[in-house]
């Protein structure tokens, strides 16, 4: 008998987040315009299907956490139809596309079902991210494309290395505050083990600038992404920490104006289901032109 895989790490707490979402789409936090990275990936989502000269039959919007994906799918021209699959119902409810509530690790779809596929600023929170590639892989017809965006790489940097270092001030010690985010290299490396094709994997930088620590948290929070680690401490920031790390951020990361910046690393990867008209790399040993040959200047 083969051994069972291991369990899968609870690194979120995907209840949490989708709690969370749904209270910022109730507006609860009053801050309009906080949703900026998701339009902002909605847009270049417009500009890269501008780049593909191509049809798609039935497009799937997976787990973006808003109508804007399914809007720039529907305004595109290229699409024929879109379903959602929406984390939450009230998210679902937004923007009046046809579709179903779903877990974005768990998908509810069928396969070879869809030409293209889509996914906006929701895997960050996956704790299995190549089951959630491998099932994306699996909905997809073959040569079908799928555009996935995702926080990443240094995303609020600044804000876990202040927080991080007033609670080892203040407390001795340091809870995880902000969540860990994928390497621009790694997705790459995931997207081929979950049997996809042709990967291409970039990074999209964003600094945005606040008047102070706690205005980027109050964006944070307006759009449900404040810390759902599993691992969180579940007692509130005390008010010296949070002072203390205020200080720190503004020493640390201020332009000469006095505002604070802030990364997010939008990581896109646009890569295919498999088809056999795909271009494939040569065999080896099959090369024509020895290697030192090439590489001599030409004269």
């Amino acid at each position: 008998m083969a051994p069972s895989p291991p369990p899968i790490p609870k690194i979120f707490d995907r209840a949490l987040v989708n709690r969370r979402l749904d209270r910022a789409l109730a507006g609860a936090e009053g801050r309009p315009g906080a949703d900026f990275l998701l339009r902002r990936a909605a847009e270049e989502l417009a500009d890269r299907l501008a780049l593909v000269k191509r049809r798609f039959t039935l497009a799937a919007d997976l787990a973006t956490p808003g109508p804007h994906a399914a809007e720039i799918l529907a305004a595109s021209g290229q699409v024929d139809r879109v379903v959602r699959l929406a984390p939450t119902l009230p998210s679902l409810g937004a923007g009046g596309f046809a579709g179903a509530v779903g877990d974005i690790e768990r998908l509810p779809l069928g396969e070879g079902r869809f030409d293209l596929a889509v996914s906006l600023l929701a895997l960050q929170t996956a704790n299995d991210l190549p089951g959630a590639l491998i099932q994306m892989r699996r909905a997809l017809a073959p040569d079908g494309l799928l555009v996935v965006a995702l926080l990443g790489g240094d995303t609020l940097t600044e804000l876990r290395q202040s927080l991080t270092l007033a609670e080892s001030e203040v407390l001795g010690g340091a809870s995880p505050r902000v969540a860990p985010f994928v390497d621009v290299r790694a997705l790459g490396s995931l997207a081929q083990r979950a049997g996809l094709a042709l990967p291409v994997v970039d990074l999209d930088r964003a600094t945005v600038r606040y008047s102070d620590m706690f205005a980027l948290m109050g964006d944070l929070r307006a759009v449900g992404a404040a810390n759902a680690l599993a691992d969180r401490s579940r007692r509130p920031l005390r008010r010296e920490v949070l002072a203390r790390a205020a200080a720190a951020y503004a020493e640390r990361f201020a332009d000469p104006d006095g505002r604070l910046r802030a990364t997010f690393d939008v990581v896109w990867l646009n890569a295919w289901a498999p088809h056999e008209s795909q271009p494939k790399p040569l065999k080896p040993g099959s090369a024509t032109v020895r290697l030192a040959d090439a590489l001599k200047p030409r004269r």
